[in-house]
């Protein structure tokens, strides 16, 4: 008797796979950050190199041309959006995405949704994605990601997707009022764990406060690095 070969599961289940295993057992329990997770194809989002990877819990590098970038892992990315307060009119500016799959889940929370990347070659990955899912709600720029995209400005909530060590003040000036940034946050010269992720918010009279939201790890983004120190 010829035994069949079980069937991969689909996309579908992997996606809701992923968020029971990873983003309901990181504390993510907002409802509609569970349903954009589980409704957003990051398979059309990563490359056909991270296509047997795709919803696990490492951390997928992207590639288009000779750029690449470093994702925030699944339960990461959540957990940040989770605690940036999102609201269906929100205009979002996310920085730093890769090839959009961030930019598309924020699509699902949020208004508009300008995805910056600083090489042409990913905003061109993140464009065609976009168009390929039918997000209309969501384009893609090219730019230096430390001087955010004043063209849009401003914004209800910018999103770093990476960790930053210096140079980041100036993408509070693009926020409105009430505006959130959200980031991994690194000590310059420290690496692995000691990074935490947390949320800006522009208060009255341009006062930035800020909230701890939680321990993370995440690849520095260039751009926002210290200026190297002078030596004698």
């Amino acid at each position: 008797m010829q035994v069949s070969e079980a069937s991969a599961p689909s996309a579908s289940v992997l996606r809701r796979t992923m968020v029971d295993c990873q983003l309901r057992t990181f504390e993510i329990t907002d409802p509609a950050i569970i349903v954009a997770f589980e409704t957003t194809p990051r398979e059309q989002f990563v490359g056909d190199a991270n296509q047997d990877v795709v919803y696990s819990d490492a951390v997928l590098r992207v590639r288009a041309g000779a750029a690449d970038r470093a994702l925030l892992a699944p339960m990461v990315l959540a957990r940040m959006l989770q605690g940036a307060g999102l609201k269906s009119t929100d205009r979002v500016l996310d920085i730093g995405g890769g090839l959009g799959y961030s930019a598309a889940v924020l699509a699902g929370l949020a208004g508009t949704v300008t995805a910056l990347e600083s090489d042409p070659a990913l905003t061109a990955g993140a464009a065609a994605a976009f168009a390929s899912a039918g997000l209309t709600t969501a384009s893609a720029v090219t730019g230096p990601l430390e001087q955010g995209w004043q063209a849009g400005a401003p914004y209800d909530f910018i999103l770093v997707n990476g960790a930053v060590e210096a140079g980041f003040e100036s993408l509070f000036k693009q926020l409105a009022p009430g505006g959130r940034l959200v980031a991994v946050v690194r000590e310059p010269g420290h690496s692995g764990r000691s990074a935490r992720a947390m949320r800006f918010e522009r208060l009255q009279s341009d006062v930035i406060g800020e909230k701890w939201l939680f321990d993370a790890a995440a690849e520095t983004l260039a751009g926002f690095m210290p200026a190297p120190a002078f030596v004698f």
